[in-house]
């Protein structure tokens, strides 16, 4: 992060100064490879909703017959060692992430700007717990398995350097599994979610923003340092209804017989810092 910050720098500065050379235009297609680390930062701020009457709002607080607070043990960023909040979670994985793309862009005057589709692959792994006073787990874990985003990026160009930033929609290939110690519910994929326990992908839709800068390094290559920010909204597709059977106290059917929904709080969002090379045709 601080040498493409200090990358960033330098090429606001030069750019700043101008070039003696004369300018050559950034007009036209290529294609780009790259790669560098795929990090999360939201794993404090996790927690898993409850919706108990079943009207679509996950604000309820999923109490027991007594009116305690059935999950009081907490949540957890992780995925949890056994049934014991005590025993706490193991961590997130962070990982590579390998992308390619091919785009188009135009020049006028200082002025350049165009459009790109980048499709990346990110070792990416995210679970939250939530523990019950059972005591029990319930995990929701998620992996990505790529994302495809299509982006508009614009900035100032010279002869040598281009600074931009880059926005645009997204569409990621999320798998999404749910666990949990309790052997006395029932617990099935709610209509949004229909394959979140047994561990197939979903379609889910986000966005991405970011900036870099791209250097001539001579012929058509140069050198491409950007940072990307993706959010994918995928908390529908995370839904879990507990059910019976249970007698009619336990807690996740004590409001709604039908049973008690459980969602994931947080979007899955992740950073990336790339390093690559592209051609230009």
């Amino acid at each position: 992060m601080k040498l493409f910050a200090l990358a960033g720098t330098c090429a606001l500065a030069c750019l700043a100064f101008g070039s003696t050379a004369q300018a050559q235009d950034w007009t036209g297609a290529y294609v780009a490879g790259s790669i560098g680390p795929g990090f999360q930062t939201q794993d404090a701020s996790e927690i898993v909703r409850f919706d108990t009457n079943l009207d679509r709002t996950f604000t309820d607080t999923v109490r027991t017959a007594a009116g305690a607070n059935a999950f009081s043990p907490g949540f957890c960023g992780g995925l949890a060692v056994n049934a014991t909040a005590a025993s706490g979670c193991t961590g997130d994985d962070d990982g590579i992430d390998f992308s390619g793309r091919a785009g188009y862009d135009w020049q006028v005057g200082r002025f350049a700007f165009g459009g790109l589709v980048d499709i990346s692959k990110a070792d990416l792994i995210d679970s939250v717990t939530a523990f019950s006073t059972t005591p029990a787990f319930y995990a929701f874990t998620r992996e990505l398995n790529a994302v495809v985003g299509l982006r508009g990026r614009a900035g100032v160009g010279n002869d040598r350097l281009f600074a931009y930033g880059t926005a645009g929609g997204a569409w990621g290939s999320v798998k999404h599994v749910f666990t949990t110690s309790n052997r006395v519910n029932t617990f099935l994929p709610t209509d949004a979610a229909h394959v979140a326990i047994d561990g197939s992908s979903e379609r889910v839709w986000g966005y991405q923003a970011g900036g870099g800068v791209e250097l001539r390094l001579g012929g058509r290559w140069t050198l491409v340092n950007e940072y990307l920010f993706t959010s994918l909204d995928d908390r529908e597709q995370s839904g879990i209804r507990s059910q019976g059977p249970a007698p009619t106290t336990n807690p996740f059917i004590l409001v709604n017989g039908a049973g008690t929904d459980f969602q994931r709080s947080d979007k899955f969002e992740f950073q990336s810092a790339r390093v690559g090379l592209s051609f230009r045709f």
